[in-house]
């Protein structure tokens, strides 16, 4: 099949780009390399530098008729999406309009990055299913359910076939610092540069750890199922950043200390996803413990300061 990944160049898109490979798709990247970096870049696949909100990125494919489109590009900080709502709205929500418009006048399987923590906040009901009412307090948050809520509006009006992965926390090699997971790449980097990495607040904030590779299994579920929908791709398993810490410093080796700094304001206190919709209509469930994971991940990390 032919597959363009936006975002292929990022940490997440460039590990779905070499499984794609991998199986023996013809594969498409479009990325502009704002956080994404050319060594990602799986050089099997047809590298295009375009801004997702470009005409050229829309023209890429009207020409190109992807059998199946993966939009992991986005502005992924929450922090930056608070300072900056405006920019926010305009890559994450108006960037994917515009392959989506483009996306409609063929057919298409449109696989969207979203995510699970930003979308239902400190939820009571932990792990959270996707029925669970998403109420996000950041501008990311918004733009990722706006975009859930247009793609119903393009399946239903449009016959736009497509599948939503609302992501749990991502971590793994490649990882950058910026994003809801950046704090594994941010306690590797501080730790193999002989810094002090920090942990905000008391360090008993949990979220739900999903490695890489399990994220792109997601992905590759999505593509070879014919079900449309919503699904949580998360562990369940919370984990608070004292224990994150500990574990990663533990596979490092660095003898380093627990230091404390300011909480943020507002900071979402707890998440972990069920992704039981996922194992009964995708056939897929993560398989790799964050134990496991933090050893191949502060590895590369080792390997690449």
């Amino acid at each position: 099949m032919k597959l363009l990944v936006t975002g292929g160049a990022g940490f997440i898109g460039s590990h779905l780009v070499d499984a794609l490979v991998d199986r023996g798709h013809e594969v498409l990247v479009v990325d502009d390399l704002s956080t994404g970096e050319r060594r990602n870049l799986n050089p099997a696949a047809h590298f295009h530098e375009l801004d997702i909100r470009s005409p050229q990125a829309a023209q890429l494919v009207r020409l190109e008729r992807p059998d199946a489109i993966f939009h992991e590009a986005a502005q992924m900080s929450v922090s930056r999406s608070v300072r900056e709502p405006l920019f926010d709205a305009e890559v994450n929500v108006l960037g994917t309009l515009n392959l989506l418009e483009a996306a409609r006048e063929h057919p298409c399987r449109f696989v969207f990055a979203s995510t699970g923590g930003a979308l239902y906040g400190d939820a009571e009901v932990l792990p959270t299913p996707e029925t669970y009412d998403a109420h996000p307090v950041s501008a990311y948050g918004v733009g990722k359910l706006a975009v859930e809520h247009y793609l119903h509006f393009y399946g239903f009006v449009h016959r736009l076939d497509h599948v939503v992965l609302r992501y749990a926390n991502v971590y793994g090699p490649r990882q950058n610092p910026h994003g809801e997971a950046g704090v594994v790449a941010i306690f590797c980097r501080a730790l193999f540069s002989g810094r002090q990495p920090i942990i905000n607040g008391d360090g008993l904030q949990t979220r739900d750890y999903i490695h890489v590779d399990d994220v792109v299994s997601a992905n590759l579920a999505a593509l070879e199922s014919t079900v449309s929908g919503t699904f949580n791709v998360g562990t369940g398993r919370q984990v608070d950043v004292n224990q994150l810490f500990q574990l990663i410093v533990d596979r490092a080796g660095v003898p380093c200390h627990e230091t404390h700094g300011p909480a943020r304001p507002g900071e979402q206190r707890t998440s972990a996803l069920d992704s039981a919709a996922a194992r009964k209509s995708l056939g897929w469930d993560a398989r790799k413990s964050l134990e496991d994971g933090l050893v191949e991940t502060v590895e590369w990390f080792r390997q690449n300061p």
